[in-house]
């Protein structure tokens, strides 16, 4: 029989007195704007580096310790349905989301240290490297000789 509990183990050896030293991060410096019109700035976070077998459940279970959740979603690869590893957790209001963000950044999450931060939204919709499309077509319009096109 398999357990894939949610378990968290706190960090060890951590001098730092703010989450955030490791960072350079100034939370006034933060020009987000929500991702959702029904929330408020800066309400989403993002937990990156997650455990493949930590389910939807197991996150709304850690982070709703925080506050309250208005969804988790476990991002999927689209054909074999399996986790890419990071997930967003979107907040009602924003005081939860940076509780979330400065208690669970660097915590161990079902024995992987997760990392959080706050969302940024998407400019564009543009996923990935950019497509190619090869070389450049044949132009219809034959290439014209030196001799034709002196006059």
């Amino acid at each position: 029989m398999s357990t894939s509990g949610c378990f968290i183990r706190p960090t060890i050896g951590t001098t730092s007195s703010s989450p955030f030293s490791n960072r350079s991060l100034n939370l006034k410096s933060f020009k987000l704007r929500a991702c959702f019109i029904e929330y408020p700035l800066a309400s989403k976070i993002i937990v990156r580096n997650l455990s493949y077998s930590t389910s939807e459940s197991c996150l709304k279970e850690q982070f709703s310790n925080f506050g309250e959740i208005a969804e988790v979603k476990l991002i999927k690869d689209g054909n074999t349905k399996k986790s890419k590893g990071y997930a967003f957790v979107q907040y009602t209001n924003q005081e939860d989301a940076m509780s979330a963000l400065e208690t669970m950044d660097d915590k161990h999450l079902d024995g992987r240290v997760i990392l959080v931060e706050l969302a940024k939204p998407m400019k564009g919709r543009q996923l990935g490297y950019p497509k190619t499309s090869g070389p450049p077509p044949e132009s219809p319009i034959p290439a014209q000789s030196e001799s034709e096109s002196e006059y």
